[in-house]
């Protein structure tokens, strides 16, 4: 199982304050075991960037994904599934639980 999300960031860049990413892969092995995969910084999220992640797993060795854990980004699954075609896409429980809240506002 690997979870993927994206932590978004303010830095200071040649006296400028600009917008970071940093894309963070953690996953749990078949006993158990969690590693860090690895963490890699951009400009922005985007499906484009994380296929580039995924795809640099792969080089490293990952032949495989059973379980995706993703924030359902637009394209996300496309870009898993592409690179990782046999892997199970499903949605984060915090994300999970903010779609719910928002159709139930939406809803009221």
């Amino acid at each position: 199982m690997v979870f993927m999300d994206a932590i978004h960031y303010h830095v200071l860049s040649e006296g400028q304050i600009v917008k970071k990413v940093v894309y963070i892969a953690i996953g749990i092995d078949l006993d158990g075991r969690k590693d860090v995969l690895g963490m890699w910084v951009g400009e922005n999220e985007s499906a484009k960037y994380w296929a580039t992640v995924l795809n640099s797993l792969k080089n490293r060795g990952i032949d495989d994904i059973f379980i995706a854990c993703t924030d359902n980004l637009t394209g996300f699954s496309a870009a898993i599934e592409a690179i990782f075609p046999r892997t199970e896409v499903q949605n984060c429980i915090i994300h999970q639980s903010r779609i719910r809240r928002g159709r139930q506002a939406v809803g009221s």
